[in-house]
């Protein structure tokens, strides 16, 4: 019997420990709400991405988003309360379940939205939020409630003892049913402590936001053009960030410091927002197909992948591996890295361009080539070698770090970096502008520009204009994610105002 009894109190202490936690953790989302000045759940809404996501948009734009606010606050709130002491215990669990399911399908951890979750951690599929909402499932039906005030009201409406039993025992269930309200007081107490010391818990699921909350600033959508039978926006994302190649001159953080910044989930949001913002292409070193493979199957994006491919000079029979290696990974474009091209016009493989060219055709591929010295450009198209598209560097020489004119060496991109200040350091990746908007001007295919800014060395306004007004049909640009949007909005801006002055030197291609 004694055993029991003993069992049956465990029971009761685990399910009210249960049904408190979670309640604490209603309450305190509902408190932290309250406290932070101008909240909404407007953004939390409006950036839904999930299966159900047209019904949170429609609350999002909802005139009545204030009163919804409100309810969610309250309804938090009372839920966490009637929790933590167990007062209407099976409806408090019902609501909160509610609730929560609500919460888990605004942001599901499977499908399109897995990459934007918002809140803590999860795994494919499960995440606190279902967890929770389980939890309260179980207290739902599962006999014990624990101890509460419901306990203790049920309890004194049964009594049938004497009246000396019955002072005994309802002092000991008081202390026993009422035990929460002193714990309330004293967790209500250090957070409130904790928040005057340190300000609102930057973690609760009231501050934290997803990256997409500015896409209300955009200006409109990016234009397209066409390269071969694909659309494509004017606008491309770059892949270096990505995959880590800062090209920071001599900073040597910079490029361990992007690769910290952008983890993989980093990297799905940032994708994720580009397309949302209405640019549909990136275009990647090969290094990051498996990321970008599993990006697309894990989301189900349309985002199209231009890769770029490598060409083993070394042996003549390997020259076809990285372009078939590419198809494999399902990429929309190939492109010749212009570092390759480079490579092989210098040392006078140039044959080897125009096989790799017709290959890519022939298995049924939109071909690029690219290059970082003008020189491999020219050479190409006097050789009769002609790209479906053109991608080359295109900024202007006139920022600080650039090395003097007469010190520039063909080929040197990619190169020796040297410790003379006048000479090649990961500082200029478009050795002869005059020269290579010579070579545009002239060019019968598109033209992708890329490092339009010089690696972070001209300012977007400047860089893109530069690079439209010469006659980029596209250009290629990498971006972190609180970049994206402005940069489209200076694209849109930039394009704009080329086509009012008409300054452009070149048609579109």
């Amino acid at each position: 019997m004694q055993k029991r009894n003993l069992f049956f109190s465990c029971e009761k202490v685990t399910v009210t420990l249960l049904r408190m936690a979670i309640g604490w953790h209603f309450l305190y989302e509902g408190a932290v709400k309250i406290m932070i000045d101008g909240w909404s759940s407007q953004p939390y809404l409006a950036n839904t991405s999930g299966f159900f996501s047209p019904f949170y948009h429609w609350l999002a734009s909802s005139p009545a988003i204030d009163l919804i606010d409100w309810m969610n606050i309250i309804g938090l709130i009372l839920i966490g309360l009637a929790l933590f002491m167990g007062i209407f215990i099976r409806f408090s669990a019902a609501v909160g379940a509610l609730l929560l399911i609500l919460y888990y399908f605004a942001y599901p951890p499977f499908g399109m939205s897995l990459s934007s979750i918002s809140r803590e951690s999860h795994l494919f599929i499960v995440d606190t939020l279902l967890l929770e909402s389980i939890a309260l499932i179980f207290i739902i039906f599962y006999r014990n409630k624990g101890y509460g005030i419901d306990h203790l009201l049920g309890y004194w409406r049964k009594r049938n003892k004497s009246v000396e039993t019955e002072t005994v025992d309802s002092r000991r269930k008081a202390i026993k049913d009422l035990v929460s309200l002193p714990l309330l007081g004293l967790m209500g107490w250090g957070a409130w402590q904790n928040e005057r010391r340190h300000g609102v818990d930057v973690m609760s699921g009231a501050t934290i936001t997803v990256n997409r909350l500015d896409l209300s600033e955009l200006k409109g959508a990016l234009p397209c053009g066409k390269i071969g039978k694909h659309e494509i926006s004017r606008l491309v994302l770059g892949g270096n960030l990505i995959g880590g190649w800062a090209h920071a001159r001599d900073l040597l953080y910079v490029s361990p410091l992007s690769k910290a910044y952008n983890t993989e989930r980093k990297i799905y949001e940032t994708l994720k927002l580009a397309e949302a913002a209405g640019i549909n292409t990136i275009n990647i070193g090969f290094p990051s197909n498996n990321l970008l493979q599993k990006y697309k199957k894990v989301t189900g994006s349309k985002l199209k992948v231009i890769t770029q491919i490598s060409a083993d000079v070394r042996d003549d029979s390997k020259l076809f591996d990285n372009m078939y290696q590419a198809i494999n990974f399902g990429v929309d474009i190939i492109q010749i890295q212009g570092n390759w091209v480079d490579w092989m016009v210098r040392d006078r493989l140039i044959e080897r361009i125009g096989r790799l060219l017709n290959k890519i055709r022939e298995e049924g591929f939109t071909a690029g080539l690219g290059a970082h010295t003008v020189d491999s450009l020219i050479a190409c198209r006097d050789a009769g070698i002609i790209p479906d598209y053109y991608m080359k560097t295109m900024h202007h020489d006139n920022y600080w770090s650039a090395h003097p004119k007469e010190n520039r060496v063909p080929f040197e991109v990619d190169g020796e970096s040297h410790l003379d200040h006048n000479k090649f350091h990961d500082n200029l990746f478009c050795l002869f502008p005059e020269r290579t908007i010579e070579f545009v001007r002239s060019a019968t295919v598109p033209v992708m520009g890329f490092k339009v800014l010089a690696a972070g060395a001209i300012q977007p306004e400047d860089g893109f204009k530069w690079a439209f007004e010469n006659g980029a049909d596209f250009i290629c640009v990498g971006m972190f994610d609180f970049q994206i949007v402005n940069d489209v909005n200076i694209c849109l801006d930039t394009l704009a105002a080329v086509e009012k002055e008409k300054i452009r030197k070149r048609q579109w291609f």
